[in-house]
């Protein structure tokens, strides 16, 4: 649809909106996440953000088995079991989006929806007032945004307009002409960093390292504001050897004003089954507070501020 003036709106892809975020930059924010990565983390605790395209998700302790969803699928995505029980067909499903209108136990949801840049904006102003009194402003997240760089860079802009603090999560696998439209709109980088060394980090996320670590020079270089986040996973990175080679390389970057240390966590993995995708990391245990503060201490003596996240 064209707006007033006979321009059509560029749109994005999204999974959701997250209010009064206080983990995504300074003050109280509003977070949006995109859909789409370029890395597979094994780790990943929004794998509903890894594939670019919409996906629809069962949750099944939600079904009240009122049948509405067989019914209105035309695919026979949607199969009943003689037993009572139900499976979801994904090969066949055109997600069409008819069963999530008719659920109304919210048992199947439309992960990932098209947006205008107006759109967003409408659900960012009704917080204002948060932003105002708490330094905060609006976070981008994903996945990863930078996938959807016209989009990105229309909604920074308009962030701009408003006079928004933006911040922009990163995992920086992405060309450096896409960081080089957006960084004068962001006020902010969330840049992740998950293993130096390379082979490692292709294992664990599916891509080399070598673009990441180039990008984040690059965007020191443009002296933005960087704060780096890195996921402790146990028997992945937490080697004091990977620790200090991250240490290392970070004391060359000197817009960094605080490193985030985050303790992996299992709490997505109930997503993966849901929708259809394997988790590598079964059984894996949390690291526990006393090993993240020794993380902490090892960093230390270089000068970064680190800090060990719950």
């Amino acid at each position: 649809m064209e707006d007033t003036k006979g321009h059509v709106p560029v749109k994005g892809r999204i999974f959701d909106i997250k209010k009064f975020a206080v983990h995504d930059g300074p003050g109280i924010r509003t977070t949006v996440f995109f859909k789409g990565c370029p890395l597979k983390c094994w780790w990943c605790h929004n794998p509903e953000s890894i594939r670019p395209k919409p996906e629809l998700v069962l949750f099944e302790n939600k079904c009240i088995h009122c049948n509405e969803c067989f019914q209105v699928c035309l695919q026979k995505a949607h199969e009943k079991l003689p037993d009572g029980s139900r499976v979801y067909h994904q090969e066949l499903c055109i997600l069409c989006g008819e069963c999530v209108e008719v659920c109304y136990a919210e048992a199947l949801v439309m992960e990932g929806r098209e947006v205008t840049v107006e759109e967003v904006m409408i659900e960012l102003r009704k917080d204002l007032p948060f932003y105002e009194n708490s330094g905060g402003g609006i976070t981008l997240s994903g996945g990863e945004p930078t996938l959807q760089g016209k989009f990105i860079l229309a909604l920074l802009k308009q962030c701009k307009a408003e006079s928004l603090h933006t911040a922009m999560d990163t995992c920086g696998q992405a060309q450096w002409k896409t960081f080089e439209k957006l960084l004068p709109y962001v006020d902010l980088v969330l840049y992740d960093l998950k293993h130096m060394d390379r082979v490692e980090h292709k294992i664990h996320t599916g891509v080399s390292n070598e673009l990441i670590r180039e990008n984040l020079k690059k965007i020191d270089a443009c002296d933005v504001p960087i704060e780096i986040r890195i996921p402790i996973i146990p028997g992945i990175n937490d080697a004091k050897e990977n620790i200090l080679r991250t240490t290392q390389f970070l004391i060359g970057i000197k817009n960094i004003r605080r490193v985030e240390l985050l303790p992996y966590h299992n709490l997505g993995e109930s997503k993966y089954r849901r929708l259809g995708m394997e988790y590598q990391l079964n059984n894996l245990k949390p690291p526990d507070k006393e090993q993240m503060n020794e993380i902490v201490e090892w960093m230390r003596p270089s000068g970064l501020e680190v800090h060990a996240g719950e």
